[in-house]
């Protein structure tokens, strides 16, 4: 299978000849992607900056030295951060979904109505990173964490007190604008402090955060629904939240090389107010998904977040009603299953794309992003293949409580064979705008989680869950073709957009 999925190229053991030894912001064997034109370099306040022709900004020049500021001790304690903060982003994402009839009920509304809220949320989740992203390029990372951290917690707070449907609604929903940014900021910290060749593993610990989350949240919230109101959820979440602002304020450093702000001194106020919006301008996230190698790794991910919220948010109308379910606390358990999955695949998820990358660097000598990608290849077939025969199981009570729990937690240690391999290639592929690339592929995989959590529901209620595990099915094997297509083309994919855009540019610079 991996001679298949190489570039034809690299098949027979040859480079292309235009893939240079040293890219920006990368080791001594990664390749320089960030091509647009005639390079020539500069020094802006001491940084040597490297700039194209038409290229809309210069991109540092990152020393490899860089990536030994920290010892791998603070490295790993910072990631075990970041995870944590990811972790109450996301859990927020779910946490409602076990306390939905409770919620409702106090509301006087219905179950539908309060999980448009999740919805929304999860719609916020994917629409903020465009924002985030830019300003965390500008200001730096813990500037923007610190900001948002606090006001996730104020929010929270907001939130436990709520009078009516309504409030809770906007309180929801300012709340995941906040809370993306936990999540955005740690993808873009462990492009600063680690190797391309070391964030296969780092980013499988934040990503260990990022998916316990959603499965733990709808669990927790179940215990909490069981015993007590539903508020003391939120109370809790503003308890972490505390935490995590105690510890990004004492832990947490500036990890980014330099911050576009910094090019902007000597400016005038309402000139660096000008370059700021124009910095921020969420169209520049939008503009990298006109890459196709961007675009196809960002449906990649948006069809692993289908399936995940597919899954988890129709549990306790789904799995109840089947196994003859009481309790809110009966139904939470189910979600420990994947969320264990999860938390088993940090351990080796990770490890295994760092491992396949630097078995790729050994066979050729040089360091392709694409290459990251072929290990996630196998495991969204499995992920695929559990989809479907869950569906279908649970659709005909085939197999019970047991094959239901195995089955969503071989699904959980398989995403975290994937995530590592997608999220560490968008940070790799563009150097120097690794955290746009992210959020990108942040806003498309959210948008796609939630039309998921929209549907699933309805879906589920008018064909059934075989038939909506079938369409998943299909959506995951049509996006792991696309996978297989970027791992063999991604270069030229890369270099046809960057040739088209240049030639675009001088054109209009002759008019």
């Amino acid at each position: 299978m991996s001679q298949l999925l190489e570039p034809p190229a690299q098949r027979v053991g040859q480079v292309p000849s235009d893939i240079s030894q040293q890219g920006v912001g990368s080791d001594p064997t990664s390749v320089d992607e960030n091509r647009e034109g005639k390079s020539e370099s500069s020094q802006i306040q001491g940084v040597q900056l490297s700039t194209t022709e038409h290229q809309e900004s210069r991109v540092p020049v990152i020393p490899d030295e860089v990536y030994d500021k920290y010892t791998p001790r603070r490295k790993a304690v910072m990631v075990a951060l970041l995870s944590y903060c990811a972790f109450l982003s996301a859990i927020s994402s779910t946490s409602t979904l076990s306390a939905t009839p409770e919620i409702a009920a106090e509301f006087h509304t219905t179950g539908a109505i309060v999980n448009v809220s999740s919805a929304l949320y999860i719609l916020l989740m994917g629409l903020s990173p465009m924002v985030w992203g830019p300003l965390g390029q500008v200001f730096g990372r813990r500037t923007i964490t610190l900001i948002t951290t606090a006001v996730f917690l104020i929010f929270s707070i907001a939130t436990a007190l709520v009078p009516e449907i309504v409030s809770f609604f906007v309180l929801r929903l300012l709340t995941a604008i906040a809370g993306t940014s936990l999540i955005l900021v740690g993808s873009a910290v462990i492009s600063d402090i680690y190797r391309p060749v070391e964030r296969g593993t780092a980013t499988g610990w934040l990503l260990s955060g990022m998916l316990v989350g959603p499965a733990f949240g709808p669990f927790l919230s179940g215990v909490i629904v069981t015993f007590v109101s539903w508020r003391n959820i939120f109370w809790l979440q503003a308890a972490l939240a505390g935490v995590a602002l105690i510890g990004v304020y004492f832990i947490l450093p500036e990890t980014i090389f330099h911050r576009k702000l910094d090019d902007l001194q000597g400016y005038s106020g309402k000139e660096k107010a000008s370059h700021i919006v124009h910095m921020i301008n969420p169209w520049h996230v939008l503009r990298l998904l006109q890459y196709p190698n961007v675009l196809l790794t960002g449906l990649a991910s948006s069809a692993l977040l289908w399936n995940m919220y597919g899954l988890l948010a129709p549990i306790r109308y789904v799995l109840n009603p089947r196994y003859g379910l009481d309790t809110p606390l009966q139904g939470g358990l189910f979600y420990l299953s994947p969320g264990l999955g999860y938390f088993i695949g940090t351990f080796l998820g990770g490890r295994y794309a760092d491992y396949t990358v630097r078995r790729y660097i050994k066979k050729r000598g040089v360091r392709v992003p694409e290459d990251r990608l072929i290990s996630a290849v196998p495991f969204m077939l499995v992920i695929a293949v559990c989809i479907l025969v869950y569906g279908w199981t649970v659709e005909m009570a085939v197999g019970g409580i047991p094959l239901t729990v195995i089955i969503m937690f071989v699904q959980g240690i398989a995403q975290l064979f994937c995530f590592p391999s997608l999220n560490a290639y968008c940070l790799d592929v563009i150097p120097g705008r690794g955290g746009e690339v992210i959020a990108a592929n942040f806003t498309l995989r959210y948008l796609f989680a939630t039309i998921s959590t929209a549907v699933v529901l309805p879906a589920i209620e008018a064909i059934g869950v075989g038939w909506y595990s079938t369409i998943t099915f299909f959506i995951l094997i049509a996006a792991t073709g696309g996978t297989v297509l970027t791992i063999r083309c991604g270069q030229q994919m890369r270099e046809k957009i960057d040739a088209t855009r240049n030639r675009k540019a001088k054109e209009a610079d002759q008019v």
